[in-house]
């Protein structure tokens, strides 16, 4: 009989997790990240798979949890070490899990990250951003972050290629992080994915924090459509349709011949912004882009990556340091465009509030929601979202555009 129970014990994990605890500690984050995605609706479409994916891969016996393979593609199978990238899918299954199955397939071959960014630029109204062209260079100035940890790192120790990676995390934008790192350093990609979209997911946490440290109550309540009234513009936009169907063709070609290496992204999310603008004619593709196919992609990339944040994966120095420098990064990259507002603000005559800089990040339409409401809380009649929508927006096409720059230079 007490062979029997001694079975039964050893067929459960509550062995493994007394003989490893750390693993209380992954479901402790695991619960955290769940309880901000689901009562505090931090981005929960991206928090909740990743979460869960987290539970998932640090029950032991499970084998939901991704194996990263080296910087040599080896990866230990039964005890042998195999390269990834010469093992069939199928054997992949079979041998590491079902898991490791879509994480290889999907996510470190690059396919995801895409197919994502089309989404995105299906969902995507430029509408904003056109007819507020001189906010826009707010979203270029949030991209401060990216190469100011990228310096950072490489005096930390890193190599030029990890401290991009590490870098490109204060772009605010999960698919740009992991399409830069499979590139750069795809032994880092879980670590990276990680912290980048939970920075992502608490932009409502850490937005309000910089801009309090940063900016006073008198520019905080500054009206924008006050501002324009006293100095109006005088350019007019007679037809903004065919502008908008104008615009992703000429930035993809633009982009494409500047930054080659920028066109995987910036041409997805421009040809899913092309078949939601064209209309009618093209209804199909852009239903198919920003529901079915980017809700798929969506699940399979939050579990996939949490499903990389094992215990062995997470606990260790240098993925702490990667945290660290995410939220640097981060944080730098809103008070980059709060500078620049506050730059803008000494010579001209029509004030701008600093939260539109601080939503130079391209986290859509996020930032731009959580900057509008601290504005409200200021000014009950100060509607910024529109104003902080040119930002916003302009920085996603930033972060894809200096992902391109990081892997020209050092891919």
């Amino acid at each position: 009989m007490r062979e029997i129970f001694s079975n039964l014990y050893d067929m459960t994990a509550f062995s493994n997790i007394i003989a490893e605890p750390q693993f209380l500690i992954m479901y402790f984050i695991a619960f955290i990240l769940l309880y901000l995605g689901i009562k505090k609706q931090y981005e929960p479409l991206l928090l909740v798979p990743i979460a869960f994916g987290v539970l998932l891969a640090n029950f032991p016996g499970g084998e939901m949890g991704v194996i990263q393979a080296d910087e040599n593609g080896m990866v230990p199978v039964n005890g042998v070490l195999k390269n990834i990238w010469e093992m069939p899918l199928h054997d992949i299954a079979h041998e590491l899990g079902i898991m490791n199955f879509l994480y290889y397939m999907l996510i470190k071959t690059g396919f995801l990250p895409p197919i994502i960014f089309m989404g995105v630029g299906a969902l995507t109204d430029f509408g904003p951003m056109l007819r507020n062209l001189r906010l826009s260079i707010f979203g270029a100035a949030a991209q401060l972050g990216i190469f100011t940890v990228l310096l950072v790192a490489i005096l930390m120790g890193f190599t030029p290629q990890e401290a991009g990676s590490l870098g490109i995390i204060g772009g605010a934008d999960g698919p740009t992080a992991i399409f830069t790192t499979i590139k750069l350093a795809p032994h880092l990609l879980g670590s990276i994915a990680i912290a980048a979209y939970s920075y992502m997911a608490l932009v409502p946490v850490i937005i309000p924090l910089v801009v309090k440290l940063l900016c006073s109550k008198k520019e905080l309540s500054i009206n924008m459509k006050e501002q324009e009234k006293a100095a109006p513009t005088k350019t007019e936009i007679r037809n903004m349709r065919v502008l908008k169907i104008i615009f992703p063709i000429a930035v993809t070609t633009i982009v494409a011949l500047f930054v080659p290496s920028s066109v995987p992204l910036i041409g997805m999310l421009m040809f899913g912004n092309l078949v939601k603008e064209i209309g009618a004619n093209t209804f199909r593709l852009f239903d198919a882009a920003s529901n079915s196919i980017m809700n798929a992609a969506t699940i399979f990339l939050g579990l996939s990556v949490g499903a990389t944040m094992t215990s062995e994966a997470f606990l260790n120095l240098q993925t702490i340091g990667i945290i660290v420098g995410g939220f640097l990064a981060f944080a730098l990259s809103i008070a980059g465009g709060i500078f620049l507002v506050k730059l803008f603000n000494l010579f001209s005559k029509q004030k701008i509030n600093p939260l539109i800089g601080a939503t130079g990040l391209s986290a859509v339409p996020m930032a731009s929601r959580v900057a509008n409401e601290i504005g409200l809380k200021y000014d009950p009649k100060n509607h910024l979202l529109q104003y902080c929508m040119a930002s916003n927006i302009s920085g996603v096409i930033g972060s894809a555009v200096a992902a391109g720059v990081l892997i020209s230079f050092l891919g």
